[in-house]
This record gives structure tokens, C-alpha cells and sequence, in this order.
């Protein structure tokens, strides 16, 4: 293998696209990976996006790139419901693979795919990336350490403002059966974020629903009807016997943004950013053995994505790639992977069934 991971991209758009903010910003700024390929659906955007980001090889077919051997992982950057198919055939092509979050459409997709990975002996990641933000790492040790002491309550909330809109490409997330809206990715990140510091629950209530049932296409001036889901409501217990409570919502203006409250015998820790803490930066709060809440500050040993790497949504992206990298190189899976994403599936299946169903719900 090079020095470098060498990268194939799928879904390599140019300007204003998820991986134009964030993979792509961050693979350029990476020591540890090198962006050899390209790939979209059309051979003129795909070209554009080679010359725009300084690659080597551009594709207009996943299933050509991911069997070139001048490729070592590949990247899937695409549309949820397109996750599926471009990793498993990057995975029967023997690639390492870093997917973004939901792993697939259904949990059978991510259960598929996680088993053949882990059967072919490839490394994978998939793009939890509230996992890899320095704070939240840091924040995690805290609560190892016993900054708070005994756990007995947490509460989480995300308030994004917006969503009575849509610009017209993004309004097929309208329909729940697509995988990709505030249940599966807001509250997806959102939620994983808690369980990597706080640990995972044993038993849960939900409420899912659709608060604001149409949408305002931007582009048309048309309204259309929404299944997918924009407020979630969900309170239960820890494994550690912490009592938790979360809403996740995208609701129409001033949302307030990511808030984590931890509170112990001994302390409390707060976390809070603008956005989710897979996007964004977050700040640190504590208070021990008192009332006063003061800053925290997060050690420089928890940034490990490479010089140069652009704050803000790249940021995080970046930290991913440089653990993705070290865990081809020492072959070995390190969090989070497709496993992790399995887990993640399941437990928004369960917080789901819980409000369809009415009643509480036990966990793993």
C-alpha cells in the first residue's frame, strides 16, 4: 500500500453538496489520505470534480472505480437511499469503506453489510462523526474519570429551525420510507453522540411525529405532503441506571441549536454548540461539587485529523478520515464503524416501534 490511503470518492458533486462542505475540504487537508478518484454519475461532472479537487482519476460508474487497483478505500458520499449498493460492491471488491450515516435505507441493508465487511476482514467507518469531535471525546473521558461521579440524569435536546421549506432537491426527504429525515439522521447523530459519552439505554419511551405535515418546495411555490417524521420525544433509563430525556426537533424558527446536560452525584457537565456536534464545534461546561458553571477547556491530544484541516463541518470529517487511516494501517476496526451503525439502526427501530406501539421498550 502507498504511504497515503488511496481514496475513491462517490459522490464527488461540485459546490454547495455534503461532501463538497466537508469530505472533500477534509481529504485535501489530510497527511494521511490521498484523493486518487472521483466519482459521479455524469463523465462531465465527474471530470469537473477531478479537476476542481485535484484527483487523478474521475468515474461516472461506482462499480468501475471501486474495482480499479489504484484504489485502497472508497468513500460513499451519496443520497441515503443510494448507500447501500456502492458499498457492498466496494466491499466485494475488497476496499475499505467509509459510508455516511444511516449505513442504509433499512436496518437489513446495515446488517447486510456490516456482516460482509466484517467477513471480508476490511476496515470500515461509518460517518457518526459526533464520535470523532475533540469535545465530545474529551467530555466522554470526563465522565470515565469521574468528573460527576455517579451518573443520575441526562438530558439532551437539538432544535433546528427551517422546517416548513425546502429548496426543491431536497424535498425527497418528504417521504419516511427513504431513510433519510429528523428521526434517522438528527436524532440519529444526535443520540449516538449521548450514548458514546453517557453509555447506551436499557429502556425507552418515544413520541415520533410529524408536526408540520406539508412542505413549501421553494423552487415550485408548491406545497407537498410529508410522512417523514420532525419532532422526537424520548425518555427512559441508562444501563447505569441514569434517568435520560431527549427532544429532537426541526421546528419552524430560532431553533436554539445542541444542548447535552450530564448531571451526577459529585457534578455536572454541559455541552452545547449552534448545530449538532457532528457538524459543529461544541463547548464544554463543568461545575463540580458546586453551582457555578465554568469553561472547560479540550486538550490538543484529542485533534488528530491533520494540520490545515478546515474547522466547522470539515473539521469533524477530518478527525474520521485520520482514525479511518490508522485502523487500515494497524487493521483493525476502531468506533465508529459498521457495527456501530448496526447498534445505532436498532435503536432508532426501537424508539420507533415505542411510539408506534404506546409503551415502553427494553434495549439490546
Amino acid at each position: 500500500m502507498a504511504n497515503k490511503i488511496r481514496l475513491g470518492l462517490i459522490g464527488a458533486s461540485v459546490g454547495g453538496t455534503w461532501s463538497s462542505r466537508s469530505h472533500l475540504p477534509a481529504v485535501r487537508a489530510s497527511a494521511d489520505v490521498e484523493l486518487t478518484a472521483v466519482c459521479t454519475t455524469r463523465a462531465e461532472s465527474a471530470e469537473a470534480a477531478r479537476q476542481a479537487y485535484g484527483a487523478r482519476l474521475a468515474f461516472d460508474d461506482y462499480r468501475k472505480m471501486v474495482a480499479s487497483p489504484e484504489i485502497d478505500a472508497v468513500a460513499v458520499v451519496v443520497r441515503v437511499p443510494s448507500h447501500y449498493q456502492p458499498a457492498k460492491a466496494a466491499l466485494e471488491a475488497g476496499k475499505h469503506v467509509y459510508c455516511e450515516w444511516p449505513l442504509g435505507r433499512t436496518t437489513a441493508e446495515a446488517v447486510e453489510l456490516s456482516v460482509l465487511a466484517e467477513a471480508r476482514g476490511l476496515v470500515t467507518a461509518i460517518g457518526l462523526q459526533a464520535r470523532a469531535n475533540p469535545a465530545l471525546m474529551h467530555l466522554k473521558e470526563l465522565v470515565e474519570n469521574g468528573y460527576i461521579g455517579e451518573m443520575m440524569a441526562v438530558h439532551v435536546s437539538m432544535l433546528r429551525d427551517g422546517v416548513l421549506t425546502r429548496p426543491s432537491h431536497r424535498t425527497w426527504q418528504r417521504d419516511a420510507e427513504l431513510g433519510a429525515n429528523t428521526l434517522t439522521i438528527a436524532n440519529g447523530h444526535t443520540i449516538d453522540a449521548m450514548r458514546f459519552v453517557t453509555g447506551d439505554f436499557a429502556c425507552l419511551s418515544a413520541a415520533v411525529t410529524t408536526q408540520a405535515k406539508q412542505w413549501l418546495d421553494t423552487g415550485t411555490n408548491i406545497w407537498l405532503d410529508v410522512t417523514s417524521p420532525d419532532n422526537i420525544a424520548v425518555s427512559g433509563r441508562l444501563k447505569n441506571g441514569a434517568v435520560v430525556s431527549s427532544h429532537v426537533g426541526h421546528i419552524p424558527y430560532a431553533g436554539s441549536g445542541y444542548r447535552m446536560e450530564i448531571y451526577g452525584r459529585e457534578g455536572t457537565l454541559v455541552a452545547c454548540g449552534e448545530d449538532s456536534p457532528q457538524l459543529g464545534e461544541v463547548v464544554l461546561r463543568g461545575a463540580k461539587g458546586g453551582n457555578e458553571l465554568t469553561a472547560i477547556s479540550v486538550p490538543e491530544r484529542f485533534t488528530v485529523a491533520s494540520s490545515g484541516t478546515p474547522s466547522g463541518e470539515a473539521g469533524n470529517v477530518g478527525q474520521m478520515y485520520a482514525l479511518f487511516a490508522r485502523a487500515i494501517r494497524e487493521g483493525k476496526a476502531q468506533l465508529p464503524h459498521f457495527g456501530t451503525a448496526v447498534e445505532l439502526h436498532r435503536l432508532v427501530d426501537a424508539i420507533k416501534e415505542a411510539s408506534d406501539a404506546g409503551r415502553e421498550m427494553t434495549v439490546g
